[in-house]
């Protein structure tokens, strides 16, 4: 079915009917051609590899980022035990296990008491050991526990030595006892 302009231009004979009909299908082939088409094979492979890419970087990015973040954690470690280090003087070697190995530090006999009591920390630095106050091995601790070794006054909870505790007292330690 044509339009009213159409039959009006073959009436007056400006148009033959050939013509007409060539221009009634280019239409229908525009308006057809106007709906979203499929996109082809290469087009879904090439998005696909794509959004592949993109997933793989963001994966390198966040790991290069967490390497980051721990060398900026240990390069804060090293400040701060460096400028809290506690001077090591003294002739009595205090021991202490480091993993399943026995390590020890020269100490006096004030550094001793308060290692025990925990107000000294013995923390992991380089190839060595140093001693920090609590405050400094506290934010040691909250940057890397690992490289705190020795800390008596930080309790361990359900590492199961209550009961040990309780079952040792019955037995007297004599005060002159240096492990």
């Amino acid at each position: 079915m044509r339009n009213p302009l159409q039959e009006q231009l073959l009436k007056a004979g400006l148009v033959n009917k050939t013509k007409a009909a060539q221009v009634v299908r280019e239409q229908a082939k525009k308006h057809k051609g106007k709906g979203p088409t499929a996109p082809s094979a290469e087009q879904v492979e090439a998005q696909r590899l794509q959004a592949e890419k993109a997933e793989r970087d963001r994966a390198l990015a966040a790991e290069r980022n967490a390497q980051v973040r721990i060398s900026e954690q240990h390069a804060q470690i090293r400040q701060i035990v460096e400028a809290h280090k506690v001077k090591r003087e003294g002739e009595i070697a205090y021991r202490f296990t480091d993993g399943d190995k026995i390590r020890d530090v020269l100490v006096n006999e004030a550094l001793r008491a308060q290692l025990a009591s925990g107000t000294l920390v013995i923390v992991r630095h380089d190839q060595g050991y140093e001693l920090l106050p609590r405050i400094a091995a506290d934010k040691v601790h909250a940057r890397d526990a690992a490289m705190i070794v020795l800390d008596h006054g930080r309790a361990e909870a359900g590492n199961g030595k209550d009961a040990d505790d309780e079952y040792y007292k019955q037995f007297q330690v004599p005060d002159d006892l240096i492990w």
